[in-house]
């Protein structure tokens, strides 16, 4: 065997960790593991899918790979040149030959392709010549303690695994929990070196956001600087509520616009990185001791400065080791995740900064396997943030220069553009995009009120405020042919902002042809839009426009309003009501069918009443499924991109 193949047992043991991540998940999960695989001694690098080549495979002792599924069964963006790498057809089967590896999948099971991504990944690997030396795993959003439920036995299963087959050598043992891994990066003050016993006196004040009173749901003006990948200046042209100041949910109405042309399709998405509040990141200041750090200037570099810079692990944040005048509060506003539901790992780190024996034992204790239901019930049960375990734990305290490297760091949140056809420009040849937003705000069992990060961010936000955001292929994927063929489209509450725009898209298609062919009517079919929602007076998003639409695009609009009535009635109720109808666009006239909205139980039940369509929908006997033959046309329409779910 060659140097580069090292045997189980050798003094050379490498681990390389690989993602594709859509959301962030994926990345921490990998993330996690990396960190096992240095306390095992291998020599760890985690990386992104794309950033690697598939024939550097070999040359690792053990390859992880943790990958999520977005869109319609498909890989996130982070991975896909390295998956079409893969399906290249001149690739011998021998191709990955001597590459050994295991995977975890993460995916929602109200999803009809659960886990596809990782599954077909699997399979490409067997079938280039890869050896699997541990069984994949798979995490479920959907599953009643979370990722953790799956993914903890499987990583403590998978530490056994790798010290039976990959044996440290005599009188080596695992790194401790209790031992702490040191920093990849770390911060510094631009004046002295990384990881300093001190620091200058003199402070650097700054500004605070301007604020005013006159408009109490959006009152900062913001200009985001921040140097985020791919990032697109937006200026925010409507901070709009769109239900009334009784309605139990804040929705909102967003325009932003940028001043290029950019293309984008229904289905896309617009990724928005939050920022913490100046009170919050104060709070974090003050309860680590960071006050006399906070308005300095900071740089981030990495902790081992020898290594070669093509062997420096990726920095925790994109574009920050270069970023000429960052403060430790700016940092803190702008990147790190304090209001995060704490993983595992973040607890486990906490343990090393505290000398107190009791908060350290706890802090421990909900990080081992055994003990699942108490981390699941003391973190993501009551949504308890970092911010609050801190105060908790307030013997913690973490070096400021250890920032980056502990807390995690804010991930982008995609949302549904909901603006299509000529919504999507500006008069100036600009772009436009729309949003519609529910502001996350609820009360949790230990009664604690509780925000979403983002939509407080953005809901506090004035016209005339700058933002970065990222535009990213959504899963939709609608061809012109379906945009005019019949479609059923079901989106209850904000799920029918992608929607929306798929119905201003199929405006602009017939305006077009109409152009084209005066006096000619356009070959669109009827579309069918299943409206859910509470009341049709508080929140029937965008009524008007259904009507204004409907004399282009052949729209007939059915509802469903769960609380305007005695008996609840929801969008599977409707399809229900109306087999007939449903059972002529899907089957007589091939119709595709687009879920969007929230995950959970609305798609599965939704599924199930099409189903049942296809079953009683026929208008004689011979027309009409058996329950397994109707199963099987869905299947059919999945298959053949007739059925498109984009829910979260």
């Amino acid at each position: 065997m060659s140097e580069s193949q090292p045997t189980p047992g050798s003094q050379k043991r490498s681990a390389l960790v690989l993602y594709g991540s859509e959301t962030g998940n994926a990345q921490e999960v990998a993330e996690e593991i990396g960190a096992l695989a240095e306390r095992l001694h291998f020599t760890t690098h985690v990386s992104a899918l794309n950033h690697v080549k598939a024939d550097s495979l070999q040359s690792h002792t053990v390859v992880v790979f943790v990958v999520s599924t977005t869109g319609q069964g498909d890989l996130p963006a982070n991975a896909r040149t390295f998956w079409r790498s893969l399906l290249l057809k001149k690739l011998p089967p021998t191709f990955l030959s001597g590459v050994r590896f295991t995977w975890f999948g993460l995916g929602d099971s109200s999803y009809p392709k659960f886990n596809w991504a990782a599954r077909k990944l699997y399979k490409r690997l067997l079938q280039l010549g890869a050896d699997e030396i541990y069984p994949g795993g798979e995490a479920d959003q959907q599953h009643p303690e979370g990722l953790e439920g799956t993914f903890i036995p499987w990583l403590t299963d998978l530490r056994k695994h790798l010290l039976e087959k990959y044996p440290l050598p005599r009188g080596q043992d695992p790194i401790p929990d209790d031992v702490q891994l040191p920093p990849k990066w770390g911060l510094q003050l631009q004046s002295q070196d990384a990881f300093p016993d001190s620091e200058p006196p003199t402070p650097k004040n700054t500004e605070d956001p301007k604020i005013s009173t006159d408009i109490p749901d959006s009152y900062r003006l913001d200009y985001d600087q921040r140097p985020i990948h791919d990032g697109l200046t937006a200026t925010l042209i409507q901070n709009k509520r769109v239900t009334p100041a009784s309605h139990w949910q804040d929705v909102r109405h967003f325009i932003f616009t940028v001043p290029d042309a950019v293309s984008y399709a229904p289905g896309d998405v617009i990724c928005i990185t939050p920022k913490n509040t100046p009170e919050d990141a104060q709070s974090l200041i003050e309860m680590l001791g960071w006050e006399e750090q906070a308005d300095q200037l900071v740089s981030l570099v990495p902790s081992d400065n020898a290594r070669p810079i093509e062997d420096l692990p990726a920095p925790p944040i994109h574009g920050l080791e270069s970023h000429p005048k960052l403060t430790l509060r700016e940092l803190v506003i702008n990147y790190l995740d304090i209001r995060a539901i704490p993983r595992r790992a973040f607890l486990s780190s906490l343990a090393h900064y505290t000398g107190y024996e009791m908060h350290k034992e706890r802090l421990l204790e909900f990080t081992n396997p055994e003990f699942i239901q108490e981390f699941w019930d003391y973190t993501t049960r009551p949504r308890r943030s970092i911010l609050e375990v801190l105060h908790e734990f307030d013997t913690v305290k973490i070096p400021w220069q250890h920032a980056t490297s502990v807390f995690p760091i804010f991930r982008g949140r995609q949302f549904s553009i909901a603006s299509g056809g000529e919504l999507k420009r500006t008069p100036e040849g600009g772009a436009r995009f729309e949003l519609l937003i529910a502001i996350v705000k609820y009360r949790t069992v230990i009664k604690k009120t509780r925000e979403g990060v983002c939509t407080k961010y953005i809901s506090t936000l004035r016209p005339g405020s700058t933002m970065k955001v990222q535009l990213q292929r959504g899963g939709l994927n609608s061809s012109v042919g379906q945009l005019v063929g019949p479609t059923m489209l079901i989106g209850p509450g904000t799920g029918v902002a992608p929607l929306r725009s798929m119905l201003w898209e199929k405006a602009a298609i017939v305006k077009s042809y109409q152009e084209e062919n005066p006096g000619v009517d356009p070959p669109i079919e009827p579309t069918l839009l299943l409206y859910g929602g509470r009341n049709r007076a508080a929140d029937f998003f965008f009524d008007a426009e259904w009507q204004q639409l409907s004399s282009l695009v052949k729209l007939k609009v059915l509802t469903a309003f769960s609380r305007d009535q005695e008996r609840k009635v929801y969008v599977q109720d409707v399809i229900r009501e109306n087999f007939s109808l449903v059972f002529k666009l899907l089957h007589d006239k091939g119709g595709a069918v687009y879920v969007c909205g929230s995950s959970g139980r609305m798609p599965q039940a939704v599924r199930e009443a099409l189903i049942e369509s296809f079953q009683f929908g026929g208008d004689v006997d011979t027309q009409r499924f058996s329950r397994r033959e109707a199963e099987e046309y869905l299947v059919g329409m999945e298959k053949t991109g007739r059925y498109k779910q984009e829910t979260w």
